[in-house]
C-alpha cells in the first residue's frame, strides 16, 4: 500500500511539473506574440531571465488560480450567471497581472486588455494539458473520483447517528435524467442506429424500456409537474389565461412555475418526490427538495432563499471549466449558424428562422447549461445523495428549430449520450450503488408551421371570425421553449411571455394563446366558462371558421368537441368523442375529456390537423419540431429503468401522474426515502388551496401528512422555504 502511495503522489508531482512546463511554454510563446505582453524588462534580458520569469509567472498564476479563484467566485456567487461567465475572463487577467507583480524579478508586464487574454489561453491549455494526461492515466481518475468520493463519505459520518451500531447499510440511491423532448422511436432509433451508444449497451445488457402517453397538454410543465409532484390537474396547455385574476399563466415563466407547484403541492398534500435527501438539476419545478440547481420555480426570488444558481458556484469556481465551457459555447454557436446556412443553401423544408438570439440560446442549452447540471449531478453522486432528478433540454431546444429527426438532432443526442457515460462511470465511484433512470417528459412531432402553411396565424384566423380588423401583414408568434426561459432566468430577468396578450380594459378582444400545436381561446368579457349558445350568440361566425379550417383537427367547446364539417361529439355520450378523435391516437377522447373538467379550462380549446400517415402536425409557434397537443410522436414519452428494479404497474402508463407513481414505487422498493403517497380520494370536507385553485383533499380531524422531513413544506414552492439549508453541489 505505501509503494502505491509513493507511486500515486510521485505521478501527482508528474502531472503537475508536466502541466507548469506547458502553462511556461505557453508565456512564452504568448509573450512573443503578443506586442503589449513583455517577459524582460526595457533593456533586454538573457533567455535564461526570460525563462526564469515566464515560469515564476505561471507558477503563481496557476497557484492563485488554485486558491484565489473558488473564493472569488464564492464572493460573486448572486451575480447573474451569463454575466459571471463574462467575469471570468476580466477575473483570470487580474490574476495574471496579480502573478506578473508577484514575480520577483519584476521583468514581467501586460497591458489589462492583453492580460485577458494571456490568461484565458493558458487556462484552456493547462486544462487542455491536465485533461489530456488523465486520460492517458485511468488509475488517475479513479484516484480522484475516490478521493472526492471520501471526502463526502466523512462528511456524512460526522452528522448525529452517523454509524450508529445497528445501523442499516445504504440503501441503492436512484439518479432520474430527463432527455427533454426525446421521445420513445427517436431514442429507439438513436441507440440501434449507433447515435447513442451508451444507451444501446443500457437496452442490450442492464435496462428495460417502455413508452408511456402524455396527456393532452403534451409539454414539460404538465408533465414535470406530475412527475415530480404528482398532480397535472388544471394544467390544460403551456400557457393559458386566467380570468379571475387577469393572468397570463406560461409554465416557463418563473413565477407561474411556482405558483402551479404552490397548487399541486395543495392538491396532493406532500411535497413531492424529491422531499428527503434529494436534489433537483435544471428543472421547472423543485419536487421538494432541498438542493437546487437551476430550478425555475425558485429563480424569481432574491436573497438567501434563491439558491438555485448555487450549481453555477460549483462548475465555474474551476476557470479551466469556464474557459473550457466558453470555448464550446463560441463553437456551438458557430455550429448553429453553418447549420442554418447549409439548409437555407440546401432548400431544406420546412423552416423557420434560426437568427436573433437563438445561436446564443441554443448554446446555452447544448453547452452550458448542460456542463452545468451535468457537474451538479456529479457532486450529488459523490456526495451520495438518496435521489437525484436532472433536466437535459438540449435535444428539445434543437429540435424545435432543426426538427425531431437530423444531423443537427442527432449530433446533440451523440453528446448527451456522452454524458451518460460520464455519470454512470462516476456512479461506479460513489459512496452508494446508484440506480440510474432514463425518461423523458414528450416527444415531439415534426411539420410545417401553421403560418408557413397557411400565410396567417391563428390570432389572426379568430379574429376573422369575431369580425375584428385583421393586420394586413401576419404577425409572428415566438417559440417560448424551456431553454429560453433558463437564459432569462440566468441574467436574472423574469421570463414574461404573452405580455402583448394580456386583456386591455375597455377591449373584449379573445386572448389566443399557442402552446405547440395545441392553442387556447379566452374571452376576458365573459365571466367564467363561456357557454357554446354564448359564444354563437357573440361571434356566429367563429367557430364554423375555425372547425372547417384544414389546418385545425378538432375544438373543445363547453364540453363538447367540434370537427370538420360540421361533426359534434358530446363528452357526456359515450363513444361520441372516441370515434370523432380516432384519429388521434389511443386515449384522445379521455385526455379531452379530462381537460374538460379542469376549472381553468379555457374557453375554446383548438388542437391543429394530425395527419397519421406522416406523423406532422401544424404548431401554431414557429416550431417545425412541436410538442403541447395530440398527434403523432409528441405523445409518446418513454421510461428506462435498470432491470433490477420492478417493472411499471400498470404496464401501460398514461399520464405523468402514473410515472410519479412508478418513481414513487421504486425509492420505496430500494428502502430509500420513505416520501408521502398522495391522497387517492377526499377523506373529509375540503378546504380551498388559494385563489383560483380547486380544493385539495383534507385529512381527517387529528390527522397529519405523512412526512419525514423535520420541516414541512411552508408555502408550496419549496419544503424548505425559508430555512437555511447547506447545498453540498459546491
Amino acid at each position: 500500500m505505501r509503494r502505491g502511495r509513493v507511486r500515486s503522489t510521485g505521478g501527482a508531482l508528474l502531472r503537475v511539473i508536466v502541466v507548469w512546463a506547458v502553462s511556461t511554454l505557453t508565456m512564452l510563446a504568448l509573450a512573443g506574440i503578443l506586442p503589449d505582453f513583455r517577459l524582460q524588462s526595457g533593456d533586454g534580458g538573457s533567455i535564461t531571465q526570460v525563462g526564469l520569469t515566464a515560469a515564476w509567472g505561471a507558477g503563481v498564476f496557476g497557484l492563485l488560480s488554485a486558491l484565489v479563484w473558488p473564493v472569488l467566485v464564492r464572493a460573486l456567487l448572486l451575480v447573474p450567471a451569463l454575466v459571471l461567465g463574462l467575469l471570468v475572463f476580466f477575473l483570470n487577467g487580474s490574476l495574471l497581472l496579480m502573478a506578473l507583480r508577484l514575480v520577483p524579478s519584476g521583468h514581467g508586464e501586460a497591458a489589462p486588455e492583453t492580460a485577458v487574454v494571456v490568461a484565458a489561453v493558458m487556462s484552456a491549455v493547462a486544462s487542455a494539458t491536465s485533461t489530456a494526461l488523465a486520460v492517458r492515466d485511468d488509475d488517475a481518475y479513479r484516484r480522484r473520483l475516490h478521493r472526492l468520493a471520501r471526502l463526502a463519505d466523512r462528511r456524512r459520518r460526522r452528522r448525529p447517528g452517523a454509524g450508529a451500531p445497528g445501523a442499516r447499510p445504504t440503501p441503492p440511491g436512484l439518479l432520474f435524467l430527463q432527455l427533454d423532448g426525446v421521445g420513445h422511436r427517436v431514442l429507439r432509433e438513436a441507440a440501434a442506429g449507433g447515435v447513442m451508444p451508451t444507451v444501446a449497451d443500457w437496452l442490450g445488457h442492464s435496462h428495460r424500456i417502455t413508452s408511456w402517453r402524455t396527456d393532452w397538454s403534451s409539454q414539460t410543465g404538465a408533465s414535470q409537474l406530475g412527475i415530480l409532484h404528482g398532480s397535472t390537474f388544471d394544467v390544460p396547455a403551456f400557457r393559458w389565461y386566467e380570468k379571475e385574476s387577469g393572468e397570463v399563466m406560461v409554465c416557463n415563466r418563473p413565477t407561474s412555475a411556482a405558483e402551479l407547484q404552490r397548487r399541486a403541492v395543495a392538491r396532493t398534500g406532500d411535497g413531492g418526490l424529491l422531499t428527503l435527501d434529494g436534489a433537483s438539476r435544471g428543472n421547472l419545478f423543485s419536487g421538494g427538495a432541498d438542493q437546487l440547481a437551476l430550478v425555475l420555480s425558485v429563480s424569481a426570488r432574491r436573497g438567501r432563499a434563491n439558491r438555485s444558481r448555487a450549481g453555477y458556484f460549483a462548475y465555474f469556481s474551476d476557470p479551466a471549466n469556464a474557459v473550457r465551457t466558453a470555448v464550446s459555447f463560441v463553437a456551438e454557436v458557430g455550429r448553429e449558424i453553418v447549420q442554418s446556412v447549409r439548409a437555407r443553401w440546401r432548400g431544406e423544408g420546412p423552416r423557420v428562422s434560426r437568427g436573433g438570439l437563438y445561436p446564443l440560446i441554443r448554446a446555452f442549452a447544448t453547452v452550458v447549461e448542460r456542463d452545468v447540471v451535468v457537474a451538479a449531478v456529479i457532486g450529488d453522486m459523490l456526495a451520495g445523495r438518496s435521489a437525484i432528478y436532472a433536466d437535459l433540454v438540449a435535444y428539445d431546444e434543437v429540435a424545435h428549430h432543426s426538427g425531431p429527426r437530423g444531423r443537427d438532432t442527432d449530433q446533440v443526442l451523440a453528446r448527451l449520450d456522452r454524458s451518460l457515460a460520464l455519470l454512470a462511470r462516476v456512479a461506479e465511484h460513489a459512496p452508494r450503488t446508484y440506480r440510474i433512470v432514463l425518461l423523458s417528459d414528450h416527444g415531439q412531432s415534426p411539420g410545417e408551421t401553421f403560418l408557413s402553411r397557411y400565410g396567417l396565424t391563428l390570432k389572426d384566423l379568430v379574429r376573422a371570425g369575431c369580425g375584428l380588423p385583421v393586420p394586413r401583414r401576419a404577425g409572428t408568434t415566438p417559440s417560448g421553449a424551456e431553454a429560453r426561459a433558463a437564459v432569462l432566468a440566468a441574467l436574472h430577468r423574469p421570463v414574461e411571455e404573452g405580455e402583448e396578450e394580456q386583456p386591455r380594459p375597455g377591449r373584449p378582444d379573445p386572448v389566443v394563446l399557442a402552446s405547440g400545436n395545441l392553442a387556447v381561446i379566452s374571452f376576458p368579457d365573459v365571466a367564467g366558462r363561456a357557454r357554446r349558445e354564448r359564444i354563437e350568440e357573440a361571434h356566429p361566425a367563429l367557430l364554423p371558421t375555425l372547425a372547417n379550417h384544414p389546418g385545425i383537427g378538432f375544438l373543445l367547446v363547453d364540453g363538447e368537441v367540434l370537427g370538420p364539417g360540421g361533426a359534434t361529439a358530446r363528452l357526456a355520450v359515450p363513444g361520441e368523442a372516441e370515434a370523432l378523435l380516432a384519429p388521434f391516437g389511443p386515449g384522445a377522447a379521455e385526455a379531452v375529456r379530462r381537460s374538460d373538467g379542469f376549472p381553468h379550462a379555457p374557453d375554446i380549446m383548438v388542437n391543429s390537423a394530425y395527419d397519421p400517415e406522416t406523423g406532422q402536425v401544424h404548431a401554431f409557434e414557429e416550431q417545425i419540431g412541436s410538442h403541447g397537443g395530440l398527434g403523432g410522436e409528441q405523445g409518446e414519452a418513454f421510461l428506462m429503468w435498470p432491470a433490477e428494479l420492478s417493472e411499471p404497474d400498470p404496464p401501460d402508463l398514461v399520464g405523468a401522474e402514473a410515472v410519479h407513481r412508478v418513481l414513487r414505487g421504486w425509492l420505496r422498493e430500494l428502502d430509500g426515502p420513505e416520501v408521502p403517497l398522495g391522497l387517492a380520494a377526499p377523506l373529509g370536507p375540503e378546504v380551498p388551496a388559494g385563489p383560483g385553485v380547486p380544493p385539495g383533499p383534507e385529512l381527517p380531524p387529528g390527522a397529519e401528512v405523512k412526512d419525514r422531513r423535520s420541516r414541512a413544506p411552508q408555502n408550496g414552492i419549496l419544503p424548505s422555504a425559508g430555512v437555511s439549508a447547506p447545498d453540498e453541489s459546491r
